[in-house]
């Protein structure tokens, strides 16, 4: 790998972490095109931190206030001051996260009658033959989308204390925060469905406004980022993994440059009812990916690089 890949790669990180088009799907079709087969999962995971970099430049205010909630609720929980109904904003926030995440750990779970954890199918599926899942996720993703836009059309609009008036939920029920971990999930396994594009979709759907599903979604993918950084970097040491420091640090600065622009963007475009061009993004190139992968199975080569299919 060359660090113009890795600026190539980082760019394409950056642009679809935030944007609902699937950075997973959109570097395993570009490792596709380029022909990059080594160590694809941990270097996927370095270009996540430089998103994750750009998640808390965007929202570190939201991420202290929540710090410091956490740190006042543990201590209410063990004065016995902690009570659910009267959690404010940011402690119900953190709490809904909290739940939201535990679907996760299903992710470490054996599948029967294989060696292999329900995680290791995100590696297994960006290889070259699993292009074919890709493009059915971008397809799901739009689909996604566009019932959830659909659904946000028609909640109604809520009176807040202020008197302001908003379409939607403001705060997280406990269904609201298992549906949306359980779709992140989903989105986890799955290179092609869109991890931003799907918890917003399903938290739409649930009758959530619009900014505050996404700030829900961008701030739930933090902790999940870190942790699964963590992890590959463990299993690269512990496998002796051979990794080229410059295409990394040059990919990871790169995405998050890149990432903080497309936040800026996906908000304003989330703001003025713009996001339907991701639905007609997703499903052409969904459809594309669809028709050359069908081709490539069919002659056992990669069109891009004529060389065998990897399985």
């Amino acid at each position: 790998m060359t660090i113009l890949d890795g600026i190539i790669q980082g760019i394409v990180q950056g642009l679809t972490e935030f944007l609902p088009v699937s950075s997973s799907g959109h570097l395993s079709i570009s490792q596709h095109i380029l022909g990059v087969q080594e160590s694809n999962l941990f270097f996927n995971v370095m270009l996540h931190i430089g998103t994750l970099i750009a998640v808390i430049f965007v929202y570190y205010k939201l991420i202290i206030r929540l710090i410091k909630e956490f740190c006042f609720m543990i201590k209410d929980i063990f004065t016995g001051k902690f009570k659910w109904s009267t959690m404010s904003y940011d402690r119900n926030l953190v709490v809904m996260l909290i739940i939201a995440l535990i679907p996760l750990f299903a992710l470490f779970l054996p599948v029967p009658f294989t060696d292999n954890k329900v995680k290791d199918y995100a590696d297994i599926w960006t290889a070259d033959g699993y292009l074919i899942i890709v493009a059915f996720s971008l397809i799901a993703t739009s689909i996604l989308l566009t019932i959830g836009i659909l659904s946000s059309r028609d909640t109604k609009k809520r009176k807040l204390k202020n008197g302001k008036a908003v379409r939607g939920k403001t705060k997280f029920n406990i269904l609201d925060a298992i549906t949306v971990g359980i779709t992140q999930v989903f989105a986890a396994m799955f290179p092609g469905l869109s991890r931003s594009g799907s918890t917003l979709s399903v938290a739409l759907m649930r009758g959530i406004n619009k900014q505050t599903a996404l700030d829900f979604s961008f701030v739930l993918g933090t902790p999940a980022i870190l942790a699964a950084a963590l992890l590959e970097t463990k299993d690269a040491i512990e496998v002796g993994l051979v990794i080229e420091p410059l295409p990394v640090i040059f990919g990871v600065v790169t995405s998050a440059v890149v990432g903080f622009l497309a936040i800026k963007l996906f908000k304003w475009l989330l703001a003025t009812n713009k996001t339907y061009v991701f639905i007609i993004y997703t499903f052409v190139v969904g459809t594309i990916m669809l028709v050359i992968s069908i081709i490539e199975l069919i002659s056992g080569y990669n069109l891009f690089t004529h060389t065998p299919l990897n399985f």
